[in-house]
């Protein structure tokens, strides 16, 4: 089976709607809620039909379709600029230490600070892949995609990415980290929590949580061993980003605990490595595999293939990626090695 990545139309919505509904929880950007992913898709078809390159608040949803079947089979989301609607919250660890002359010790306190640093930031994130297509580079396909996006429309998007990984669920839908802190002054479980969230906002959180910063040696065994770990289905993607230069650097996520991922835009690996060519043959087989993509905004169309550099500063497809993408000798592509 030919699988490519597009660009998300409203015709979407209900294939979208039943994978948010395999989900299990925790996944904010793609809620089990009909009119919150129509709202979303609206928005994309706002983005994708803008003409402008000026950096504002966007969101590209793409969808990965089955080539034969036209079924869509997974999907995946670029935020241009979070924290612009409202503000975009993150926990930061940090370390406050203090020493006792009189004792002869130093303590050291890690703690939670609620902040907004990553405020401006790009973001990659709603990426989900249907259980029964996790195999054959599905999951880098959806994953890689994005930052050819980026690359191909670099001015629509800030100098700074995240990543947010959904942290530790436990089998009943809860979130350990949640229950242990933020939970206590809400009164909502975690899954009602992280469902407001994904309708409304995050405003509540402004509005509700204490300010000052959480000391973790006061929290439970579970909510203390679930700071920074990526849920179980959520570390092949945590070193994917880390193969893209992605790093933790001391962001969980306020809800589920789970880490934020940062990089610099240009330094992203598949960003920094992509190339712009024109195609000059198309042939059945060719040389190295590659991420292959074409095509401005809505028109955007992205494959697995085969690439080889021509002497002419051109450059060889095969005809399987050619037939994917819709591209003839002469069109523009972009690539990355596989």
């Amino acid at each position: 089976m030919s699988f490519r990545l597009r660009a998300a139309r409203l015709t979407d919505l209900e294939p979208l709607y039943q994978m948010a509904k395999l989900t299990g929880g925790g996944f904010t950007n793609l809620p089990p809620d009909r009119k919150a992913l129509g709202a979303k898709l609206e928005r994309a078809a706002r983005a994708f039909g803008r003409a402008g390159d000026e950096l504002t608040d966007e969101v590209f949803v793409l969808v990965l379709e089955n080539s034969e079947t036209r079924e869509v089979r997974g999907t995946c989301q670029i935020f241009t600029q979070v924290g612009q609607l409202w503000p975009f919250y993150s926990y930061r660890l940090t370390t406050l230490t203090q020493h006792s002359e009189e004792l002869q010790r130093t303590v050291r306190a890690e703690m939670l600070s609620l902040v907004t640093d990553l405020e401006g930031s790009s973001e990659v994130g709603g990426l989900f892949l249907h259980p029964n297509e996790r195999a054959g580079g599905l999951g880098m396909l959806l994953a890689r995609s994005r930052y050819l996006f980026i690359a191909m429309h670099r001015e629509r998007f800030a100098d700074r990415i995240l990543a947010e990984l959904r942290g530790i669920i436990d089998e009943r839908g809860g979130s350990p980290f949640w229950d242990g802190v933020a939970g206590r002054f809400f009164g909502m479980s975690f899954q009602d929590a992280d469902y407001f969230n994904a309708i409304n906002g995050n405003q509540f959180i402004a509005d509700l949580m204490p300010k000052h910063p959480v000391y973790i040696a006061m929290l439970d065994d579970e909510a203390r061993s679930a700071i920074g770990v990526p849920h179980p289905t959520g570390r092949a993607a945590m070193r994917m980003l880390e193969a893209e230069g992605f790093a933790a650097e001391g962001y969980v996520d306020i809800f589920d605990g789970g880490p934020t991922m940062t990089a610099r835009t240009d330094k992203v690996e598949s960003v920094r490595n992509s190339k712009k060519t024109l195609v000059g043959k198309i042939e059945a087989e060719t040389g190295e595999r590659a991420l292959i993509a074409t095509g401005r905004l809505a028109d955007f169309r992205c494959c697995f293939g085969a690439r080889d550099f021509l002497d002419d500063g051109t450059i060889a497809i095969d005809s399987r990626a050619a037939d994917l993408l819709d591209v003839q000798p002469g069109d523009e592509v972009w690539s990355v090695a596989r």
